[in-house]
This record gives C-alpha cells, structure tokens and sequence, in this order.
C-alpha cells in the first residue's frame, strides 16, 4: 500500500490541516507521498520534511504566531499595503515575508533532501499550464504555489512566472493517483462542502466561478478514482462561508480553535473509517 497526503489550498483555513494531520499520525498512518497545493504546500512541506507527530507543535505554533500577528504572513501596514497597491496594479502585499519565515523553516533545504516524496502544484503563467514542483529548493516551490492573484506578486521561478497552484489543481487527488498512491488522504478545508448561491455582487462573480472550477474537478476525480484506491475526504470543522469573504482572508483569531475542532472530528472519522489500525 502506497499512502499519500493530498493537501489543498484555503488560505487562513490551511490551519484546519494541521488537526487532521495531528489525527493522522495519532493513529500511525504516515506518508509515502505529499501532494501540496497554495497553503496545502506550505503545510506539506513541513510534513515532507517531518513526517510524525513531532511536527505537529512546530506547526501550531506557526499557526499561532500568524493569529497573534497577521505580520506573520503579509508583513504590511495598511497605508504601505495601498501604496503597493496604486503602484503596482496587480497585489496588495509583499511576498517577503512569508519567503523569509520559510527561509527560517527550510533555508537551502531542496526538494529531493526530504525524507518524504513531495512534490507543489503552481500555475505557470507563460505556459497557461499546471506546473509540478518534484525538485529544486523548497522555498522556491512554495511560494509559486501560494502565490494568490491580487494579493501576492506573481512569483519567479528561473525564467517562468507563477501564480497559485489552487488556478490549476486546488486538491489534487488524480495527480496522487497517477503517481501511485493506493490508499489517499485528502486534507481540504471546507468550502467543498459549502452550498453556492448565485453571485449578487461584481466580486462575487469570481468567487463562485473559481468555486465552480474548483469543486467540479476534484468532484470529477474523486467518481473516477480506480476501485482499488482507497480515498479518505477528512472532515473539517470550525469554517464558514464568512471566511470565503474578503472579510475573512485575514482572520486569524480562531486559528487554535479550528485546528481543535477539526483534529476531533477527524480523529472519530478515522476511528470509525480505519479499524484494521
């Protein structure tokens, strides 16, 4: 049996994963393969590089210094924030911090030094294309992953410009399946699960437009997964549709209480779903 974690985008929410994994390893399923996409890889790569149950408090506390301080991840004061906005045209914050706190994480640290098979989904933007990242440095990879349009810059990569992998392949079950996996674990962060109402507002539109892309592609691979694959969809818990708000893609207050709430529900769901463990 070949194990992989598939890990999906969600900006703020990627903390949900961090209980499903804390669940995971409790029960001693460990990975053969991670598959990460935008704040998927972020998290992913932390796993690849320890895959046990010692990571899962390097990650809350990641999690918990990005509650206390939005710093932590955008790094801006609001009037710095519109001046790079006006300037630019096409993001609102700086990609630095966030390469800087990975930088600390992984430093020169390459793709194929991990102990686990990992590998980062971007969408290249000279190419129109899905793009994996199976080697070259870590933080290179991540930050093309998790380069949001209109937020962060694109991100340059040698010769090529990325934006954020969730464009492309926001959970990114096939490519598990198609790279071997037998037995799949898919950490996703809610909005798959939440209903879609016909978008009142010009911001709104694109929205339920990339929910409708997103949700129609994973929900196509999950009907055509092969019978002998075994898929496991965790549940997460502690999110709602105010977070898929411009409101709520900086809310960081109720990061510990997500990750709590989604490790238990995960933890019955794997009780229940995994008995031959």
């Amino acid at each position: 049996m070949t194990t992989a974690f598939v890990l999906g985008g969600g900006g703020v929410l990627g903390a949900v994963e961090v209980g499903m994994l804390r669940a995971l390893f409790e029960r001693g399923v460990v990975p053969d393969l991670v598959l990460g996409t935008s704040v998927g890889a972020i998290n992913g790569a932390l796993v690849a590089q320890d895959p046990s149950l010692t990571v899962i408090e390097r990650m809350t506390e990641l999690w918990r210094g990005a509650s206390e301080s939005g710093r932590e991840v955008y790094g801006d004061n609001p009037l710095r924030t519109v001046r790079r906005a006006v300037a630019t045209g096409t993001h609102i914050y700086s990609s630095k911090p966030l390469q800087q706190r990975l930088a600390e994480e992984f430093g020169d640290l390459t793709i194929e030094e991990l102990p686990v098979r990992f590998q980062v989904c971007a969408a290249s933007i000279e190419r129109a294309a899905e793009h994996w990242f199976d080697s070259g440095p870590v933080v290179d990879a991540v930050v093309a992953s998790a380069a949001v349009p209109g937020i962060l810059p694109p991100a340059k990569v040698g010769d090529e410009h990325f934006l954020d992998g969730g464009i492309v392949n926001s959970i990114p079950l096939g490519r598990a399946v198609r790279l071997g996996a037998t037995r799949v674990f898919v950490l996703q962060v809610g909005r798959i699960d939440r209903p879609l109402t016909v978008p009142k507002r010009p911001w709104e539109v694109a929205r339920v437009s990339f929910e409708i892309a997103r949700r129609h592609r994973f929900t196509r691979e999950l009907a055509e997964l092969p019978d002998d694959v075994e898929c496991h969809v965790l549940p997460a818990k502690g999110t709602s549709a105010r977070d898929d708000t411009i409101f709520g893609t900086r809310d960081f207050s109720t990061v510990e209480e997500r990750i709590e709430l989604t490790y238990e529900a995960s933890r019955d769901y794997l009780v229940e779903h995994l008995r031959d463990l």
